[in-house]
């Protein structure tokens, strides 16, 4: 079976021992609820991690009018950006501050790190799908089974599995180091 915004969502109905759906675009109540909920939830996940499937490097170019004071230059964040990570060569952060869906800066050119809106499910790791899927039974426990208890056990079993996503996903990437910094090397001497 292919990985997918709906067989994610039919897993968790199945989960909650509802009826799987096959699609967005049946018009019923549970397929409403699922397809309102999912891409919110969805972006918040990825959001509040630095996954390595949905994280993108691009280079952007400065936008024709600048900022009107405190920075030389601005540049517009792309559609899919969902979070910053790192503005610059790897180790050589450059300073920027966001406001809005700009990136502002006094250098010329934006080197940016971003986690992205990965909408191509079958992209995922394994472990964020299993969290998603779980995100997912959490936000329909209660709308469909009503149970407030049962709500807050799946509520506690999402942020065990999104621990444990993010920790995995954490490790295949090599450690960030503090770099050359004087005041570290005196101190170890």
């Amino acid at each position: 079976m292919s990985i997918s915004a709906v067989s994610i969502c039919s897993n968790a109905l199945l989960l909650l021992g509802d009826k799987p759906i096959d699609s967005f675009d049946v018009d019923n109540d549970r397929t409403r609820l699922v397809a309102n909920l999912y891409e919110m939830k969805r972006d918040r996940v990825l959001r509040a991690h630095s996954w390595n499937c949905a994280t993108k490097r691009v280079i952007l170019s400065p936008d024709t009018d600048g900022p009107p004071f405190g920075w030389g230059y601005q540049f517009t964040l792309p559609n899919d950006w969902l979070r910053t990570l790192s503005v610059g060569e790897d180790g050589q952060e450059d300073d920027y501050a966001i406001e809005g869906r700009k990136i502002l800066m006094d250098s010329n050119v934006c080197r940016l790190r971003y986690v992205f809106r990965n909408e191509v499910e079958a992209t995922w790791d394994a472990l964020l799908v299993d969290a998603m899927t779980q995100v997912m039974l959490a936000a329909l426990t209660y709308p469909i089974t009503k149970s407030t208890s049962k709500q807050g056990t799946e509520e506690q079993i999402v942020r065990d599995v999104l621990k444990s996503a993010r920790s995995v996903d954490g490790q295949e990437v090599t450690s960030e180091t503090m770099g050359d910094f004087p005041l570290l090397a005196n101190r170890i001497r």
